[in-house]
């Protein structure tokens, strides 16, 4: 069993940066590793994923350029930089690890960090 906890989000002004962390426990990551995001009455999507040994990164058009997700497997932690944050990057941010490269075989689901950009 893994468990996974999200931390970072918060209330900021559009422009300004998060960085999110996820830590899992119990025990190590899945090869694929990423976040997902929910906005209110939207469906949940795809956000980034990076692979195990962190060469092989991928982003959802909406946050090219602006988010970086990264890992560290000795802290057994993922992390997401955003940066240039925008009103509509507002969501509930999920961390999540999968054993496929598209993220469609999600293992596990942390429970969810609210981000908040205001205008």
């Amino acid at each position: 069993q893994v468990q996974l906890v999200e931390s970072g989000g918060g209330l900021v002004q559009a422009g300004a940066s998060l960085r999110l962390s996820c830590a899992a426990s119990g025990r190590t990551f899945s090869i694929y590793a990423g976040w997902f995001r929910q906005a209110p009455g939207k469906e949940r999507e795809f956000v980034a994923r990076i692979n195990w040994s962190g060469g092989s990164t991928d982003y959802a058009d909406s946050v090219k350029g602006r988010f970086t997700i990264s890992r560290d497997n000795a802290k057994n932690t993922v992390n997401l930089q955003m940066n240039s944050l925008k009103p509509e990057d507002t969501a509930v941010y999920y961390c999540a690890t999968s054993t496929d490269a598209l993220m469609r075989r999600v293992v596990y689901w942390g429970q969810g960090t609210q981000v908040t950009v205001s205008s």
